[in-house]
C-alpha cells in the first residue's frame, strides 16, 4: 500500500524520467546481447584465418630469410633469397608462361562466359534454362586432376581422340602437348572448359539482376540488339565483369593442375608456372626459403594486378 502510495506520489516529470532510463536500459542490454552474439557466430571464421591464412602468412614471410631443408636447422641469410630470385631466369620464365596462360584463359573464358548467360537468360522455356545452367556448371564440380588427365589422353598427338577426328577430315597431326609453341594454348582450353561455368554464373546472376524498367525504356526509346546490349547492358552489368574478370584473374595466376598434370611443364620450361617453379622448390630440392620468396613473389604480383584492376575500374565499371 505505502509502495503505491509513493508511485503515485512520484511527480509525473520524475516518472516518466525513471521509466525512460528503464527502457533505455533495457535497450542497451538487448543490444549488448546482440553484439555478444554476432561475435560469437563470426569467431570461428575469424579464428580460421588466423589459424589457416594469416598465420601461414607470416610464417611464409619469416621463412623468406632463412635456408632450410628439414634436416638441417634453419640459416638466417637475410634477404639473399630475395636476391637470388631477383636474378633467377626460371622465375622470370615461369612468371611469362604465367601471363600468357593469364591472358589466353581470361580472354576466353569472360567472352564465353558472358555469351553463354546471354543465350540463357533469353532462353524462355524453363526447362531448357535449368538444363543448360546445369550442363554448363557441371565441369566445375569435377576434379581438375580429373579433367587434366582426361583432356590430357584426348589431345594425346598420337591416340588421342581429338587428331583422330581432324584425321578423318584431313588434318595431320598436331602435337598439342609437345609443342612449344601452342602447349600454352591447349592448357588454356582445358582450363577453360572445366572453369567457364563458374563465370557463367556470375554473369548470368548479374543478368538476372538488371533494372528490368531501365531495359524496358531503352527499347521504348529505340535502343535494339548490339546498340542495347552496348549502351545499356553492358555499362549495367560492369560491377558483375569486374568482379568476374578480378576473381577469375587471381584463380588464373594460380595455375598448377592442368600444366603440373597434362605435361608436367614442359616441353622444357615451356609450359611451368610460377606456382610449379615454387613448389619444385620447396618440396623438390628441399629449399624452403627460396620456395617461400617465390612464394611472396606471386602474393605481390596477385596484390598489384588486383589494385591496377580496381584503380582502372574507376573509369569503366558504372554503380547504380
Amino acid at each position: 500500500m505505502a509502495s503505491n502510495t509513493a508511485r503515485l506520489s512520484t511527480p509525473p516529470p520524475q516518472r516518466n524520467r525513471l521509466m525512460s532510463w528503464l527502457a533505455a536500459d533495457t535497450l542497451a542490454g538487448i543490444q549488448r546481447q546482440k553484439a555478444l552474439l554476432g561475435v560469437l557466430f563470426i569467431l570461428p571464421a575469424v579464428l580460421g584465418l588466423i589459424l589457416f591464412v594469416f598465420g601461414p602468412m607470416l610464417g611464409v614471410f619469416g621463412l623468406s630469410f632463412f635456408k632450410w631443408n628439414i634436416f638441417k636447422p634453419p640459416t638466417f641469410i637475410g634477404v639473399a633469397n630475395f636476391t637470388h630470385l631477383f636474378a633467377d631466369p626460371r622465375v622470370f620464365g615461369t612468371f611469362k608462361n604465367t601471363f600468357i596462360l593469364v591472358i589466353m584463359t581470361i580472354a576466353m573464358l569472360e567472352t564465353l562466359g558472358l555469351a553463354l548467360a546471354l543465350g540463357v537468360y533469353r532462353l524462355t522455356n524453363r526447362f531448357l534454362a535449368t538444363f543448360f545452367r546445369t550442363a554448363y556448371f557441371l565441369p566445375v564440380l569435377l576434379s581438375g586432376v580429373a579433367v587434366a588427365v582426361t583432356l590430357g589422353y584426348l589431345f594425346n598427338q598420337h591416340f588421342g581422340v581429338i587428331n583422330y577426328y581432324l584425321g578423318v577430315i584431313g588434318i595431320p597431326p598436331i602435337p598439342w602437348l609437345t609443342s612449344t609453341d601452342i602447349v600454352l594454348f591447349t592448357i588454356s582450353l582445358t582450363t577453360v572448359w572445366r572453369n567457364v561455368g563458374f563465370t557463367f554464373i556470375i554473369y548470368l546472376g548479374g543478368l538476372t539482376s538488371l533494372p528490368s524498367e531501365v531495359l524496358e525504356a531503352a527499347e521504348v526509346d529505340g535502343a535494339v540488339g548490339l546498340q542495347k546490349f552496348l549502351r545499356i547492358t553492358l555499362p549495367l552489368l560492369s560491377p558483375t565483369i569486374l568482379f568476374a574478370s578480378v576473381t577469375d584473374i587471381i584463380k588464373m595466376l594460380q595455375f598448377f593442375d592442368e600444366p603440373n598434370i597434362m605435361t608436367h611443364g614442359g616441353p622444357g620450361d615451356a609450359s611451368r608456372t610460377i606456382v610449379m617453379l615454387m613448389r619444385e622448390t620447396a618440396f623438390g630440392a628441399q629449399d624452403f626459403g627460396y620456395g617461400a620468396a617465390i612464394a611472396l613473389a606471386l602474393f605481390a604480383v596477385i596484390m598489384i594486378v588486383t589494385a591496377f584492376q580496381f584503380y582502372m575500374s574507376r573509369r569503366w565499371v558504372f554503380y547504380k
